[in-house]
């Protein structure tokens, strides 16, 4: 696998491997890589793509107080992994080569970046959206490939691409677990044991509101709340939206049930899908 730090080289790299005509797919990460990033890896590879990750900490969708800082960034074991994965090129820019002196764009995605965690947190939708433009823009992929775990992320992003005709596919890859139910995310990381068992509490309160839920029963969503909050969660919201837009859910459209709650000082975000209702 060659890892590159320049646009420059990158530039190259990328049309090396477009050189016979190949499709490119794109797997965007933060790094800190686990078996969830490995699935998007590997879809990417399914398709017959040739595989492009990259790694980059974007300091544009931290708030004030968030993690940046302590974000993990274990380079090293991240290059190996995808290495043992069959991806066939890292990009790992510096945050001068993404964001050079002068550098004045923003990129804001109304409307479905507007709830739920753009709530929560301000601005870091607008971050998001700008450094995917960038590394699109950069690799020129065919498709890229993003986890359904972060579902409002990826409702963004497929908003951006429609909205200014990017013309590229934006696959999700369904949320990859743990053994035990725990979705992965390179912040299961900052759990303390005790934390790391009770933060099960979130996978088993989606699931028990989704089957209340499909059941046409009264008060899983309240339900839910009282369930983190009995294993020492402290709760952003769990809400039921329409699988698209993220608004109010529409009779015959796919739902999404989508949760994100703190333990301790870790925030930790999880969803399921729920059958379309005949009506709402």
């Amino acid at each position: 696998m060659q890892v590159v730090h320049h646009l420059s080289d990158l530039r190259r790299a990328v049309a090396a491997l477009r050189s016979d005509g190949t499709r490119i797919g794109l797997v965007p990460t933060m790094g800190a890589l686990h078996a969830g990033h490995m699935a998007l890896v590997g879809a990417a590879r399914a398709s017959g793509a040739k595989t492009v990750a990259s790694i980059f900490v974007n300091p544009k969708q931290f708030g004030p107080n968030e993690d940046l800082a302590r974000y993990p960034r274990p380079a090293e074991a991240d290059t190996r992994l995808l290495t043992e994965h069959g991806c066939d090129l890292l990009w790992m820019p510096g945050v001068d080569e993404m964001y050079p002196n002068g550098f004045a764009t923003n990129v804001s995605v109304s409307g479905v970046s507007e709830g739920l965690d753009g709530a929560a947190r301000p601005g870091h939708f607008d971050g998001v959206a700008t450094v995917v433009a960038k590394l699109f823009n950069q690799v020129r992929p065919d498709a890229a490939y993003f986890g359904e775990k972060d579902f409002q992320q990826l409702a963004v992003i497929r908003r951006m691409v429609a909205d200014l005709d990017l013309g590229l596919a934006i696959v999700g890859v369904p949320t990859v677990r743990e053994g035990d139910g725990l979705a992965l995310s390179s912040r299961n990381a900052y759990l303390s044991p005790d934390e790391r068992r009770r933060a099960l509490a979130l996978p088993r309160a989606l699931a028990e509101a989704k089957r209340a839920i499909e059941a046409v029963e009264d008060g899983a969503i309240p339900a839910a709340m009282a369930s983190l909050a009995a294993a020492g969660f402290a709760t952003d919201y769990v809400a039921l939206v329409d699988a698209t837009t993220l608004g109010a859910p529409v009779a015959g459209q796919p739902r999404r049930l989508l949760a994100a709650a703190r333990m301790g000082t870790t925030r930790l975000i999880d969803n399921l899908p729920i059958a379309a209702a005949t009506k709402v």
